[in-house]
């Protein structure tokens, strides 16, 4: 099983990035999928997560109305746009593979992580 994350950068304030997460080794759309970050000094926090099928998608109240998760089934890829970025959004970011076709904010509940992509958000 492999998650491969991509995407992460340096970018101004009020800029966008487009995180994308390769999933090899298992039925990428069977199960729900997450993305999650860590701050420098801070411990890895809950950032958004979507559901097998993409039915349904959460996300903390942090990044709501600015940030979007999707994915895409047939390229086993999964995504998040972050626009309107701030720098508080910078952190490690590190997808996830639910063990269940459903998604939360639970870090236990994921079975699979990614290595992470740096995003770096300048004032």
């Amino acid at each position: 099983v492999q998650l491969q994350a991509s995407g992460g950068g340096l970018v101004q304030a009020g800029g966008s990035l487009r995180l994308a997460c390769a999933a090899s080794g298992y039925t990428f759309s069977r199960y729900g999928m997450g993305w999650f970050r860590q701050a420098p000094g801070k411990e890895r926090e809950f950032v958004a997560a979507i559901t097998w099928g993409g039915g349904s998608t959460y996300y903390v109240d942090s990044v709501k109305g600015r940030f979007t998760i999707s994915r895409n089934n047939a390229k086993n890829t999964l995504y998040l746009q972050m626009n309107s970025l701030k720098p508080e959004d910078t952190a490690i970011y590190y997808c996830a593979t639910s063990s269940t076709t459903q998604a939360t904010g639970v870090m236990r509940d994921y079975r699979y992580w990614g290595q992470g992509t740096l995003v770096t958000v300048s004032s």
